[in-house]
C-alpha cells in the first residue's frame, strides 16, 4: 500500500530539468553538462599522466645506455628512420642460396609425391589425376564362350558385388558368413568413417603438393632472374602461377 502512495507522489512531482544556456550566452555553443565535463577532464588527466611517465623515463635513462639499432635510426622531421643496410652477399652466394631452398623444396614435393601414391594403391584409386583405369583381361577359345560369358560367374561372387574394385568377396565366403561386420552396422560405419578421412588426407597432400610445385617454379624464376639482364615481363606472378618472363637470346661462345 505504501509503495503505491509512494508511485503516485512521484507521478505529480514537477520535472527537474537542465539548465540551458542563456541567451546572452548563445554565441558560445551548448551549455556544458557534467557528463561531458567528466569526458573531458577525464581526457586531460590521461594524457597528463603519459606526459608525466614519459618525462620521468627521460630523467631515470642512462646517458651510456646504447643500442646496436641506434646506429642505424635517424630521426628526419621528428620521425625515426631506419637506415636500410646494403646487402653483405655476393651474386654468387645469393644463387647458391637460391639453389639450395629449390632443391630442399622439390625434395619436399618427392616425398609428398610419394606418400600420395602410396595413399592411391591403399585406396585402390583407379581414375585419379590421369592415372587410366585397371582392365581385367579374359581369354576365350571360341565365339561361343564370349557370348555365354558372365562376369559374376567368371569372378565367383554375387552380382550386386561386381562393380567394387575392392573387398569383393566369393560366393563361398558369403556362404560362410566369414566377413567381419556384415551385420555390426557400428562397425561399417566405423570403417566408413576411417575410408572417408583417409581420401580427405589424400585430397590435402595433393593440394600441398600442388602448392610446392608452385613455389619451386617461383624460386626457378628467381634464381633465373640472377643470371639474366635482358628481360622483358609478360605475366605477373599470382598465387597459382609464377611470373612469366621472356629472356633476350644470347649466343654462348
Amino acid at each position: 500500500m505504501a509503495a503505491a502512495f509512494k508511485k503516485a507522489g512521484k507521478a505529480g512531482q514537477r520535472q527537474h530539468r537542465e539548465r540551458a544556456q542563456p541567451g546572452f550566452r548563445k554565441h558560445l555553443g551548448l551549455l556544458e553538462k557534467k557528463k561531458d565535463y567528466k569526458l573531458r577532464a577525464d581526457d586531460y588527466h590521461k594524457k597528463q599522466n603519459a606526459l608525466r611517465a614519459l618525462r620521468r623515463k627521460a630523467q631515470e635513462k642512462n646517458p651510456d645506455e646504447f643500442y646496436f639499432k641506434m646506429t642505424r635510426v635517424q630521426l628526419q622531421d621528428g620521425v625515426h628512420v631506419i637506415k636500410h643496410q646494403e646487402e653483405e652477399t655476393t651474386l654468387e652466394q645469393q644463387k647458391l642460396m637460391k639453389t639450395q631452398d629449390l632443391k630442399y623444396i622439390e625434395m619436399k614435393r618427392v616425398a609428398e609425391a610419394k606418400k600420395i601414391e602410396r595413399l592411391k594403391s591403399e585406396l585402390h584409386l583407379l581414375e585419379a589425376e590421369g592415372k587410366q583405369p585397371n582392365r581385367h583381361t579374359f581369354f576365350f577359345d571360341t565365339k561361343q564362350e564370349v557370348q555365354r560369358f558372365d562376369i559374376a560367374t567368371q569372378l565367383n561372387t554375387a552380382p550386386e558385388l561386381v562393380g567394387r574394385v575392392y573387398n569383393r568377396p566369393t560366393l563361398e565366403t558369403l556362404q560362410k558368413a566369414t566377413i567381419q561386420g556384415a551385420t555390426n552396422p557400428a562397425l561399417l560405419k566405423k570403417l566408413a568413417r576411417q575410408r572417408k578421412n583417409q581420401y580427405d588426407l589424400l585430397r590435402q597432400r595433393i593440394e600441398r603438393e600442388r602448392k610446392m610445385f608452385v613455389i619451386a617454379q617461383k624460386l626457378q624464376v628467381r634464381k633465373d632472374l640472377l643470371d639474366k639482364t635482358q628481360k622483358v615481363k609478360l605475366k605477373k606472378e599470382t598465387v597459382n602461377q609464377p611470373a612469366i618472363y621472356k629472356f633476350q637470346f644470347k649466343r654462348k661462345r
